[in-house]
C-alpha cells in the first residue's frame, strides 16, 4: 500500500514521467518549478515590463526607419533642444538636466527598497516620496519642452525646421514615455502612504515596494534609450 500511494504521489508531480515540450509545458503551467521563488506580484510586473519593452522598442525601430528613409533635412537636436539662458544657447542642456533629475531617481528608489526590507517605515517612505517629487519634476521639465516646441512651430502633422516626421516621432515616444513616468509617480506616491499607514508592517511583507522599483527603473532605462536614439544621433 506504501508503494502504491508513493506512485499515485510522484504521478501526481508536474513533469513526472514527462520530456522535451511537455515537461515544459507541465513546468510553466503548474507554476511549480519556472516560477517557484517567485511571488505572482513580482512575476506579473516582469511580464508588464517585458511587454513594455517590445513597444518602446517598435517605436524606437520606427524612429530609426523614418528618420533613415525621409528625403528631408532631420533637424538638429542639440540646436532645436537648447536651453537659453542669459542670452546663451546651451545645446541639450534641459535633457541633459532631466536624465540626471531620472537617474539620480533611479538611486533613491533603490534606497527606498533597501530601506523597505530592513523594516524602517519612515526612511521607505521618505526615499519614496523623494523619488516621486523627481518624477514630477522631471514631468514638469517634460512639460516646458513641449510647450517650448510646440511655440517654435512644430506639430505631429507638421514641422518648419525639416522633416514633418521629426514632431510626430517626438510628441508620440517622449509622450509615452511621460505617461508612463506620470502613472509612476502616483503609484509611488500610493505605495508611499500604505507605507507610512503601516500596512506592510502588518503584513510582513515589504516586496511590493520592490516591485514599484522594478517598474521605475525600467522607466528610467528607457529613458536612457529615447535619450541616446532620439537627442544624441
Amino acid at each position: 500500500m506504501a508503494v502504491e500511494s508513493g506512485q499515485r504521489h510522484e504521478s501526481t508531480q508536474p513533469g513526472r514521467g514527462e520530456s522535451g515540450w511537455q515537461s515544459l509545458v507541465s513546468d510553466w503551467a503548474a507554476d511549480r518549478a519556472t516560477f517557484r521563488n517567485v511571488s505572482w506580484g513580482k512575476a506579473m510586473m516582469w511580464i508588464f515590463l517585458l511587454s513594455d519593452t517590445f513597444v518602446f522598442t517598435l517605436l524606437l525601430v520606427g524612429y530609426m526607419a523614418v528618420r533613415l528613409t525621409t528625403p528631408l533635412a532631420w533637424p538638429d537636436t542639440s540646436e532645436v533642444f537648447a536651453l537659453t539662458i542669459l542670452g546663451h544657447e546651451f545645446p541639450l542642456l534641459l535633457i541633459a538636466i532631466m536624465t540626471f533629475i531620472l537617474i539620480t531617481s533611479s538611486g533613491t528608489m533603490a534606497m527606498a527598497v533597501n530601506f523597505g526590507y530592513r523594516r524602517n517605515r519612515r526612511m521607505a517612505a521618505l526615499f519614496l516620496l523623494l523619488t516621486a517629487l523627481l518624477g514630477a519634476t522631471f514631468v514638469g521639465l517634460q512639460v516646458y519642452e513641449w510647450t517650448d516646441l510646440i511655440g517654435k512651430g512644430v506639430r505631429p502633422w507638421e514641422n518648419p525646421m525639416g522633416a514633418p516626421q521629426f514632431g510626430a516621432a517626438f510628441f508620440m515616444i517622449t509622450g509615452f514615455h511621460g505617461l508612463h513616468v506620470s502613472i509612476g509617480v502616483l503609484y509611488l506616491l500610493i505605495v508611499a502612504i500604505k507605507v507610512l499607514k503601516g500596512h506592510y508592517d502588518r503584513s510582513g511583507d515589504y516586496e511590493p515596494v520592490e516591485v514599484a522599483g522594478l517598474y521605475w527603473h525600467f522607466v528610467d532605462l528607457v529613458w536612457v534609450f529615447i535619450f541616446a536614439f532620439f537627442y544624441l544621433l
